[in-house]
């Protein structure tokens, strides 16, 4: 039985590209920094960790900048040594990711819209479910809701505005329109 040929129609280019791994690996890292750099609260998790979330979103599309997202909260918290537990903490890296993926669907569409939504998802909706919560209520969302919206806007902006610079580096991400993300 004969083997196909690599450059027939039949057989797909890998999304797991050299250039797609380097860039995921790249901004994980970043994410691993930005943990490190924490905005004050009463938890001690709002960080510079999904700045490369959000920029992963653009560049690679919204699973890639999920993945990054949430990883770099889980990051953060470790720092922090998981103030809320870790159940707690995973069920927030999953409301991040689901945050940054909405950020880059909006984005195309207008970055302002993007920027808008991220940071109201991220800073005012995300804190809010924990109002229910016991132990929680309406004075951890008001002592957590100043800090959020800060870390939220500053994380959305830089990635936003890097995106802006980084685009003739990366011509064919996500957000450009281009293509369905590098690698893909």
């Amino acid at each position: 039985m004969a083997k196909p040929e690599l450059s027939s129609p039949a057989v797909k280019a890998s999304r797991w590209t050299a250039r797609r791994l380097a860039t995921l690996a790249m901004l994980i890292a970043l994410s691993t920094v930005g943990a490190n750099l924490k905005i004050p609260s009463i938890t001690g998790t709002p960080a510079f960790d999904s700045f490369p979330g959000f920029l992963g979103a653009l560049i690679l599309g919204p699973a890639d900048g999920a993945l990054i997202a949430s990883l770099g909260h889980l990051l953060t918290a470790f720092t922090a040594g998981f103030p809320l537990t870790l159940p707690l903490h995973l069920v927030i890296a999953a409301g991040m990711a689901a945050v940054v993926a909405l950020f880059a669907l909006f984005y195309p569409f207008s970055p302002w819209l993007g920027i808008a939504a991220g940071i109201a998802l991220n800073g005012l909706l995300l804190p809010a479910l924990f109002i229910p919560l016991p132990g929680f209520g309406k004075a951890f969302f008001l002592a957590m809701v100043v800090p959020l919206l800060i870390a939220s806007a500053l994380n959305i902006v830089l990635a936003a505005t890097a995106f802006t610079s980084l685009r003739r580096v990366f011509p064919t991400s996500y957000a450009a329109g281009r293509g369905k993300g590098e690698g893909k």
